[in-house]
């Protein structure tokens, strides 16, 4: 069913789980088993929690625009992680894509026009 994935902000979900209650009927459904649950903890564990440790760690010693910074990489992340783990190809809209932010962090962060000025 489709209707989870419209859910979207924490503040709708209440009111869209009468109609997928009613049109899933998760009730009906077999339980989990021990594989996926822990495939789901791992996940929240692991990717989401030890990300937001780490993003607030780097918040607090480097500040919120090299925080900001980082953010704008995570693109060129999954475009290289998708090459990588799942083996797609890239095409020149990903490299194009992946200089122009290359080219937006250096205008952001600063360093290269300071250097250039003297």
């Amino acid at each position: 069913m489709v209707l989870p994935q419209y859910t979207g902000a924490v503040e709708n979900e209440p009111i869209w789980l009468p109609i997928i209650s009613t049109v899933d009927r998760p009730w009906s459904l077999p339980a989990p088993g021990l594989t996926v649950i822990a495939s789901v903890l791992a996940l929240a564990i692991l990717s989401t929690a030890l990300a937001y440790v780490i993003f607030f760690r780097i918040l607090a010693s480097a500040g919120a625009v090299n925080a900001a910074l980082v953010t704008l990489l995570i693109p060129v992340s999954a475009i290289l992680l998708g090459t990588l783990v799942l083996g797609e190809e890239l095409a020149l809209r990903h490299y194009a894509g992946m200089g122009l932010i290359g080219i937006g962090l250096l205008a952001i962060d600063g360093r290269l026009a300071v250097r250039l000025r003297g």
